[in-house]
């Protein structure tokens, strides 16, 4: 099963940090975002994977290249002109880096690499920018179990505050964290090939165009996933990150 990743956005969010690696390629622990993502979809046994390029995409190529030399020890033997990479256990995965277009949105860019999905089968569908502790295996069997053309991971939203309701200068209600739940799109899709007849092209958004036309037709399904989730999309975010990681305590990381 073949795992979609959408990663040909500019970043903009990342600030400066912008200036030293395209998102997909922001570093967390030494390693890129595409790395950790990669690394958890493949520790699950899903280890194929059709990156959807855009902005930047020379720098996530060469990546790709020379993965062997950026992740394991080398030999170089100037006189004779060889490279020896040592990797005692060599990455088992497929990568197809398809370039979608520099401008093409989100569903777009999905359009674009149907020609590398397997006909008839589902597939797993994410972003370059979110990590989670999610069980693969149970997101596919609650997809498979509900028949619809398309299954969303929907995370609970983060409040760090209180809400305040105004009127005029006057507070008229103050709710400390509301304590009614509310969740929000988690970015970790199984979508079944048939999504290909909703989108019309380039311009056409997975996020305002797609998903709502299958929540009013009754073909999305939602998988509510409580356990870690964390969306890295500034620069403060991909720090928090790293620091989890250098600490030991990153809940998506998985033996290398």
């Amino acid at each position: 099963m073949k795992t979609v990743i959408l990663a040909g956005g500019q970043g903009k969010r990342l600030g400066t940090e912008r200036l030293l690696w395209p998102k997909p390629l922001a570093e967390i622990g030494g390693r890129p975002l595409l790395w950790h993502l990669m690394n958890f979809y493949a520790s699950q046994g899903f280890q194929e994977f059709i990156v959807a390029l855009g902005c930047r995409a020379t720098a996530i190529r060469e990546y790709f290249l020379h993965f062997g030399t950026y992740n394991h020890d080398v030999t170089l033997d100037l006189a004779a002109g060889t490279t020896t990479v040592h990797a005692p256990y060599p990455t088992p995965w497929k990568v197809h880096l398809i370039d979608t277009g520099q401008h093409t949105n989100t569903a777009g860019r999905l359009k674009r690499v149907a020609p590398w999905l397997d006909p008839g089968e589902a597939f797993f569908m994410t972003y370059c920018d979110g990590l989670a502790n999610l069980d693969l295996g149970t997101l596919l069997h609650h997809h498979r179990s509900h028949g619809r053309t398309a299954t969303l991971t929907a995370v609970p939203e983060q409040e760090r505050f209180g809400r305040i309701t105004w009127n005029g200068n006057d507070i008229t209600q103050f709710r400390e964290k509301p304590s009614d739940e509310s969740w929000i799109n988690g970015g970790f899709y199984v979508v079944e090939p048939s999504v290909m007849e909703r989108i019309s092209g380039d311009a056409c958004s997975w996020e305002s165009d797609v998903l709502p036309g299958l929540a009013s037709t009754g073909q999305l399904s939602g998988y509510r996933h409580r356990g870690f989730w964390t969306c890295i999309d500034t620069a403060e975010e991909r720090q928090a990150a790293d620091a989890l990681f250098a600490a030991g305590s990153a809940p998506w990381q998985v033996p290398v």
